[in-house]
């Protein structure tokens, strides 16, 4: 039987629970709709730097951040909507913004919608009247994060997205990486580099973003915690960056739906038409053997 809660925190906290496998997840809506926990018989899945959650001026390092309404930064954080210059800030406003709950169920699933709408904050960097719906579904093993995206607007509304996983580690030496692609572009250097499934872990950070994959599934197997993550993406999402820092006990495996800065080159950029909408959907499942 699936179960939702929720418990007054430092923010208001819900819990989607999946006790036949000891599986739950919290979601902390006003703090960008984010799940900041994920546990599984007892073992977390995600990093969270828990003190610099508490501060709600600073972004969150940890858990599965939401990006919207793009991935990335821009060059000088500045693109164009006919004719008119705006700025933005790295990876938009949406993790930054309290979301709003709008249902919940535990009938096929822990699950629980949350939704951001447009407002005048949002409007003086990205001009556009939207909903954005993300419904969490917990059922054992896997989270599943449905996504609708709607433009509310009289104009096309351009926009990526994507998530910021942080996956709690071990010994980064032990982590087998399996993505779909065969090169990456060190997002650092902007060099194209070949890809054998291996990093070198001793680099200060590792910021490399991977196009042309080959499926729909990526994942990691971290062998100093015998936790395997696999990750499904729909055909919305065109790249993956994988990111991490040296001395930090996490990495970042990220599904993106465009390039950084393709609200400049347009390149698989998304264009609601007016009063439109698009759907997508991720699956993260998580196995401790």
């Amino acid at each position: 039987m699936y179960k939702v809660s929720s418990e007054q925190k430092q923010y208001l906290t819900y819990t989607l629970a999946d006790p036949s496998t000891k599986s739950q997840v919290e979601v902390v809506p006003e703090r960008g709709g984010i799940v900041v926990s994920w546990q599984i018989d007892g073992q977390e899945v995600f990093y969270l730097d828990a003190e610099r959650f508490t501060h709600p001026d600073l972004s969150v390092r940890g858990g599965n951040p939401i990006l919207f309404p793009l991935c990335g930064n821009l060059p000088n954080d500045t693109y164009n909507v006919d004719g008119q210059e705006y700025k933005i800030k790295q990876h938009g406003f949406a993790r930054e913004l309290p979301w709003t709950v709008t249902a919940e169920s535990d009938r096929e699933g822990a699950s629980l919608s949350v939704e951001l709408t447009s407002n005048e904050a949002t409007k003086a960097v990205y001009p556009f009247d939207f909903r954005v719906v993300y419904t969490y579904v917990l059922r054992g093993n896997t989270l599943e994060i449905q996504q609708d995206y709607q433009n509310l607007s009289a104009s096309p509304m351009p926009f990526y997205s994507g998530f910021h996983p942080y996956f709690l580690c071990g010994d980064k030496a032990q982590l087998e990486v399996q993505i779909p692609s065969t090169s990456f572009n060190d997002n650092r250097t902007k060099q194209n580099f070949d890809f054998d499934g291996k990093f070198d872990f001793d680099q200060e950070e590792i910021d490399a973003v991977f196009g042309n994959l080959s499926s729909h599934t990526t994942g990691v197997s971290d062998r100093s915690r015998n936790l395997d993550i696999v990750i499904d993406y729909d055909d919305f999402y065109t790249c993956l960056v994988f990111w991490t820092v040296k001395g930090k006990d996490f990495y970042c495996l990220e599904p993106w739906s465009a390039n950084r800065n393709a609200m400049n080159t347009k390149e698989n950029l998304t264009v609601l038409e007016p009063h439109s909408s698009c759907q997508a959907v991720v699956k993260i499942s998580a196995s401790f053997n």
